[in-house]
């Protein structure tokens, strides 16, 4: 890792500040759940995943990430930036015509570090079993990285794709649930219950971590780095993670209501107040 986790951490503030930035400069976009998954994005790209860059679309004995649910791809290309995937100049992009940053990740554009379009929900999973399996077939011994937010679940072909990962024993994979309890049009719960979400994963036969802290740095470091020790072994990976939509901006969490909604002007200065760097107010 070349950055200490001190950094790491000053970073999630950095992501946090482009996220709103992004989504305020064209006052569209999905800042809730972006916020509630930057310690996810941080410690992955900062100190579990192995890659490379330049990025390649292959990678091969490289780590990979697929991010199933698309439309948090504010954080997703913040962090790409940050960890110098393209200039993060070009966030400034985010949504305008002719954009590599459109509002849900795209592969035409050639953006480094996308490998899948997503976004349509539930076919993340899908895609992410198939390059696993071509690593196996490959030799390759690297892992397959996929973030699924909890809503999402909701969708049948997940559970296919649940399936299907342990009855092939597809085990060089670590999935992620964003477990933040809202979705677009209200509470999990309230919109369609997923129930005992720790049980039924297990009884599809994964092996199942679980996490309370998910906007604790350390503590997602330590469930990633826990679950690279349970690969290997015949059975896929998942992580459920219990995030808070809109992490980090008080007036954003414990509400879905900032699911898909911009801040505007005052919004945005008071959710900067919070998020004090001394860094340059622009990108």
């Amino acid at each position: 890792m070349s950055k200490s986790i001190e950094e790491l951490k000053s970073l999630t503030t950095q992501i946090r500040r482009d996220i709103l930035r992004m989504v305020h400069a064209v006052n569209s976009g999905h800042p809730g759940g972006s916020l509630g998954c930057t310690e996810y994005f941080t410690a992955l790209y900062g100190n579990v995943m192995n890659y490379s860059l330049p990025f390649t679309m292959e990678g091969k004995n490289e780590d990979h990430f697929y991010l199933s649910n698309g439309h948090i791809s504010p954080v997703y290309y913040s962090t790409l930036a940050r960890f110098n995937f393209f200039p993060v100049d070009e966030l400034r992009t985010f949504r305008k015509l002719d954009s590599r940053l459109q509002g849900h990740p795209t592969t035409h554009e050639g953006l480094p570090g996308i490998r899948i379009a997503s976004g349509s929900l539930g076919q993340g999973l899908s895609v992410a079993l198939g390059v696993a399996q071509g690593k196996k077939l490959d030799g390759d011994k690297s892992l397959v990285y996929t973030l699924h937010g909890d809503g999402e679940l909701q969708e049948g072909q997940v559970w296919e794709a649940l399936m299907y990962a342990a009855a092939k024993k597809v085990d060089n994979i670590i999935s992620t649930i964003d477990y933040n309890g809202r979705q677009i049009d209200g509470d999990t719960d309230d919109v369609l219950s997923l129930g005992n979400l720790h049980a039924k994963l297990e009884a599809f036969g994964w092996t199942v971590l679980e996490e309370k802290n998910g906007n604790d740095l350390e503590a997602v470091i330590a469930i990633l780095e826990k679950a690279k020790t349970e690969t290997g072994k015949g059975k896929p990976v998942i992580i459920i993670l219990h995030t808070e939509m809109g992490a980090g901006v008080d007036f954003m969490m414990g509400s879905h209501a900032w699911h898909g909604k911009a801040p505007n002007d005052e919004q945005l200065n008071t959710a900067f107040k919070q998020l004090y760097l001394e860094a340059p107010a622009d990108y």
